[in-house]
């Protein structure tokens, strides 16, 4: 069955990969470390790949291992899926994570090459080892692929650069969780914008200004802009409004380049 989701602009998640590890400050809050953490017991789903750690006050941590692993019966969901979805690959994880290998990539991708009548989007913290893997022999350039990068704040800024040394019909950039600002971001080659707040306990607050240079570059350079939430420990609450509306731009697949 599909994984359906709330997550404003996908319409399905499929996690056919399992496993983490933190690389920014974009991590400290991840959700998913915490529910891997809740299911690691002994024959759970996340057993040996994420764990609890006690803090210097008291309270407990959740933490990856940096183990991966390749849940082979999750692989072929998305050929069962009749109907067309967009689809967000590893909402748990990164498939361009260091400790899996080339071949297990392959895997995932051949499917997704073979689900043609969906739209999967890929988003990953290591825009360099993708690059460096789709670069490979066998790793076709897939139209209905879209290939994204988190980027929290002006310090991993340069995570968009290798971005667009990736060939695809879609790149795209999350900027979520905004933590600080990007400055006068470049987004040439980059043909959509999601920008969103913090979410869930510890949230940090994200400022508006942040936003607006988010905005003015989609402007400049042609990207649709996608505004997810303000965030915060209650985001129901905050909300999704951004200059008196909703932002709910798609990007415009055009010439693979």
């Amino acid at each position: 069955m599909a994984a359906d989701t709330k997550i404003e602009w996908t319409d399905a998640t499929w996690n056919p990969v399992r496993g983490c590890s933190r690389v920014s400050e974009g991590c400290r809050n991840c959700y998913a470390e915490k529910v891997a953490a809740r299911f690691s017991g002994p024959g759970l789903a996340y057993e040996g790949l994420a764990r609890w750690h006690e803090r210097s006050d008291g309270d407990r941590e959740a933490r990856w291992t940096g183990k991966m692993v390749l849940i082979r019966d999750q692989l072929h969901l998305p050929l069962r899926w009749r109907q067309p979805k967009r689809i967000f690959v590893n909402s748990m994880s990164d498939l361009f994570h260091e400790n899996l290998t080339d071949g297990q990539i392959m895997d995932v991708w051949r499917v997704m090459g073979l689900a043609h009548r969906h739209t999967f989007q890929v988003l990953t913290k290591r825009p360099e080892r993708m690059s460096e893997v789709l670069s490979g022999r066998g790793f076709d350039v897939l139209p209905n692929v879209w290939l994204g990068t988190s980027v929290e704040d002006h310090k991993v800024i340069g995570r968009i650069d290798e971005l667009r040394t990736v060939p695809a019909a879609i790149r795209f950039v999350s900027f979520e969780p905004l933590i600080g600002s990007v400055g006068r971001v470049t987004l040439s080659g980059v043909h959509w914008a999601i920008v969103g707040g913090e979410s869930g306990p510890g949230a940090r607050a994200i400022e508006p200004r942040w936003v607006d240079e988010i905005e003015a570059a989609c402007r400049r350079y042609d990207a649709a802009f996608f505004f997810k939430q303000w965030g915060g420990v209650q985001k129901k609450r905050t909300g999704r409004i951004y200059r008196e509306r909703e932002w709910d731009e798609l990007p415009t697949a055009g010439t693979i380049a």
